[in-house]
């Protein structure tokens, strides 16, 4: 009952932008599901779900897979659009952007939460990344470099 219960929420929030609790539970009824409030919070702490803003300014629940989907596709428009260079030393990948750029793309770096890396400091106009080994500095650093406004 309860994965049967999930699977529906799922398709629930994905077929239709559901801002509330109260919503969920509705839909679920429509769909022949009894749940109660409590039940609902619950699911939505199992299913990781979370509210993102739409483009319409509201907030509506969407899965935390579908979420960070969404960030690494932001991440790399906002990449491609500002970064101009990428290279690596040692376990360092040293990332050059269009001036003023430096903040936005390394905190959407930070927020795509890629394991290889330790940490991020940006300036005006460069990113410094450290990596946890001098394999993955160089491989992030090729993976960037396919995203870069100049090679």
């Amino acid at each position: 009952m309860k994965s049967g219960r999930h699977a529906k929420i799922l398709e629930i929030i994905s077929e239709y932008p559901v801002e509330t609790q109260d919503e969920i539970i509705n839909r679920l009824k429509d769909a022949g599901y009894k749940a109660t409030q409590a039940t609902i919070s619950r699911d939505i702490k199992d299913l990781r779900l979370v509210k993102t803003l739409g483009s319409d300014g509201k907030y509506r629940y969407t899965s935390a897979a579908n979420h960070n989907a969404d960030l690494r596709s932001s991440f790399m428009q906002l990449f491609s659009g500002s970064v101009t260079s990428v290279d690596s030393a040692q376990n360092i990948v040293v990332i050059k952007t269009l001036s003023g750029m430096a903040n936005a793309v390394c905190a959407a770096m930070d927020s795509t939460d890629n394991s290889a890396i330790v940490g991020t400091i940006a300036g005006d106009d460069t990113i410094f990344v450290a990596c946890r080994t001098t394999k993955s500095a160089v491989e992030l650093t090729n993976t960037l470099k396919q995203h870069t406004i100049v090679s």
